[in-house]
């Protein structure tokens, strides 16, 4: 099948790709030249594992092209993606503006049927405005189907590729048929492709994001009140993990959650609900719970240094706001430089692969070093925000001989309360016992 997909950023570059990587001829169309050129040259714009190699493949084998123009992609492709930015628009509602200038001018240059896919996260309403945006103009039939994304950063290309389920809302049979046919494919396992009406589709999304939000938030209230009572939220993790009913997954309690979907998507819902008259009085309380959750070892850190941290040397490990990604929006790590920033302190910072993108935040403000261990050097105390397992088994005895202080705030609970005893290094968690030597 011949596919169009606008946009190339996390969805649009992997449904692309993976959609090439199952035969199809697909076109992705962004408006940054700069960014299309080195795509056509074989480098890939965001870090997402195994993304590199199927993407190479792809380009090679000629099913897999980029372009500037809207008007190729749309003669192209007779399944057109819009993977367009939905971001914040400041007052928690989604954004539509890319979305529906896009859909402007698609009603303008689409010469024949289009089925037009809105893969972008979206709120419940948003194929009807599309649909009604694309008829002021087009002269041709088309249909408007919602099929949003469930890819977690990090395992993108796994999930596109193996997916639990492929979610489509569509009021049109022959829409229908044809994204069936295109997700084939993916589904030999027996994994369903759930057909429904757009406005379910659409909120399919956002509730599944809110629910997992939720759960998250859940675990850190429940960890901030261990500490209060003496409880070790790791047993407590345990115990409730086990009962079917709840699952062991997104129990584990940190400092907070982050990226480019989660707080979004929790705040559009949210604010979704307060233009129709409903009040999602759960969803409240998880933005303001995680808002404070991010900081949340800031209290910590100033009780150890006495309340006065101004002119003390923090390394930092982990700048994404989770780990195998790049990415930093909403990242835990950035409220916690900031807050160390106004403080007078200073920050050594190491990550795998999102230094870059945390370079271009605090130019000249924070140093980066080349290696974990590095971050130590002549530093007061180490602070962990992102659960690279690399970080999982360091050497205790580096990091004892380099800080000058012997003392870990662990916002991601990576490391045992005993081990660290042992190893005599005070150390800070998330919901369970403090350690102080």
């Amino acid at each position: 099948m011949k596919i169009s997909v606008i946009g190339t950023g996390y969805v649009g570059l992997v449904t692309g790709t993976c959609l090439a990587e199952t035969g199809n001829e697909v076109i992705c169309v962004d408006i940054d030249k700069e960014k299309v050129e080195k795509m056509r040259n074989g480098q890939v714009p965001i870090y997402e594992p195994h993304l590199d190699v199927l993407f190479e493949r792809n380009i090679k084998a000629n099913r897999l092209k980029f372009s500037t123009s809207l008007e190729e992609g749309l003669d192209h492709g007779e399944i057109i993606f819009l993977a367009l930015p939905t971001p914040d628009g400041g007052d928690g509602a989604a954004d539509l503006s890319y979305v529906l200038g896009v859909s402007e001018q698609i009603g303008k240059l689409i010469k024949e049927y289009k089925v037009i896919v809105d893969k972008s996260t979206v709120p419940v309403g948003t194929a009807d405005r599309v649909n009604e945006v694309i008829s002021q103009n087009a002269k041709v039939d088309f249909d408007v189907v919602s099929n949003p994304e469930f890819l977690r950063e990090g395992f993108a290309v796994d999930d596109f590729l193996k997916p639990e389920r492929i979610v489509v809302g569509s009021s049109s049979e022959r829409a229908t048929d044809l994204m069936k046919k295109l997700y084939k494919p993916f589904v030999r396992s027996g994994n369903p492709i759930i057909i429904m009406d757009e406005k379910s589709a659409e909120l399919t999304k956002y509730a599944a994001n809110s629910f997992l939000a939720t759960k998250i938030t859940f675990m850190n209230e429940i960890a901030n009140y261990c500490e209060k009572v003496g409880a070790d939220v790791d047993k407590v993790r345990i115990g409730m993990g086990t009962d079917s009913r709840i699952g062991k997954r997104f129990l584990f309690p940190g400092i907070g959650y982050g990226g480019s979907c989660f707080p979004k998507d929790v705040k559009a819902l949210h604010n979704s609900g307060n233009q129709d008259g409903y009040h999602f009085q759960l969803l409240e309380s998880v933005i303001n719970v995680n808002k404070a959750q991010k900081v949340v070892l800031l209290p910590k850190i100033k009780s150890y240094f006495n309340g006065d941290i101004k002119g003390k040397t923090f390394a930092v490990w982990g700048l994404a706001f989770k780990p195998q990604t790049d990415d930093i929006r909403e990242a835990p790590a950035l409220e916690i430089i900031d807050k160390l920033l106004e403080e007078g302190a200073k920050v050594k910072a190491f990550d795998p692969e999102a230094m870059d993108n945390v370079a271009k935040k605090y130019t000249g403000k924070i140093t980066f070093v080349d290696t974990m261990y590095e971050a130590l050097d002549e530093s007061d105390a180490l602070i962990i925000c992102t659960e690279w397992s690399i970080f999982r088994t360091p050497d205790f005895n580096k990091i004892k001989s380099k800080l000058s202080n012997n003392v870990i705030f662990d916002g991601r609970n990576l490391y045992d309360n005993l081990d660290l005893e042992k190893e005599q290094i005070s150390y800070f968690s998330v919901g369970r016992k403090n350690v102080t030597v």
